[in-house]
């Protein structure tokens, strides 16, 4: 447990990843119905992009940072950025905002008084930081566990609405197969929730195992969402989302964010995104 998101927050796996988090949760909001979001790596729940941390690898620049001026977006891919960024807030004269929302803030500025949310965290000094974060949010709850173990704890919740984000950090060289056994676990308990599972793209064929396992595993509808900020250099570069179970506008809302994100935030050659379905019904 040595990976610390705060030398990471804002670069550009977060705004492609966050970006649509917030599409996905607003869909939910669009029933009266309470929903849960369930956070299986919720992290610190936030970032200072002024710390120790954001500082030394200043990832932010290339991601959240590009987003500070907004010039040249057409007025549907604002109002479809809106959410994300009202949760991100007001950015300063150095082109951040003060306060970088993880998946946690995210989730909880977008739910209703209805809705709930359990996140969890297992690296004891960030799950002090989440739990004091969301202590007196009485529709947050946090919990110091393994986020694979809380996943299939927790599910089906008792709202029977939802959203699973599972984000891990992927330390672990077998992570894409333990990712798909704790999700398929997962959804064979609650086959209505939906499921965003995160990856970073660097390993080639654990990714293509990764995403014919779906195929093989019958899940009925999986979306694949593949984002590039360029096709080689140092560090990542390539990043990918999985959603099961998308709202119906979910593919064309992410097509117009992503043809919107990736010459924005493009780093080199390569630059693009591509969103294929990997299951149908």
């Amino acid at each position: 447990m040595n990976y610390r998101h705060g030398f990471h927050a804002g670069n550009f796996a977060d705004v492609f990843k966050h970006a649509l988090l917030a599409r996905l949760i607003v869909y939910l909001t669009r029933k009266e119905t309470p929903f849960r979001v369930i956070d299986t790596h919720a992290g610190e729940g936030a970032y200072d992009l002024a710390a120790e941390e954001a500082e030394r690898t200043l990832e932010w620049r290339g991601g959240i940072g590009r987003l500070a001026d907004l010039s040249g977006a057409d007025s549907e891919t604002l109002a479809l950025l809106a959410p994300y960024l009202d949760c991100v807030g007001a950015f300063g004269a150095d082109g951040r905002p003060a306060l970088y929302p993880g998946s946690p803030m995210i989730a909880a500025r977008l739910m209703r008084p209805q809705d709930r949310a359990l996140f969890c965290e297992l690296r004891p000094d960030a799950f002090e930081t989440l739990r004091y974060r969301f202590g007196r949010d009485a529709r947050v709850k946090t919990i110091h566990i393994d986020g694979y173990t809380g996943l299939g704890a927790y599910v089906p919740p008792k709202e029977r609405r939802g959203l699973a984000l599972i984000d891990p950090p992927f330390e672990r060289t077998d992570e894409f197969e333990v990712m798909f056994e704790a999700f398929l676990a997962a959804h064979a308990k609650w086959p209505t929730g939906v499921y965003a599972l995160w990856h970073p793209s660097k390993d080639a064929q654990a990714e293509k195992r990764f995403l014919a396992a779906f195929a093989r595993a019958g899940v009925k509808r999986a979306l694949r969402l593949s984002f590039a900020v360029a096709s080689g250099g140092k560090g990542l570069r390539r990043t990918g989302l999985v959603v099961v179970n998308p709202p119906f506008v979910f593919q064309e809302e992410a097509r117009r964010i992503l043809a919107f994100l990736a010459p924005r935030l493009a780093q080199g050659p390569g630059a693009g995104f591509e969103i294929e379905p990997l299951t149908g019904e």
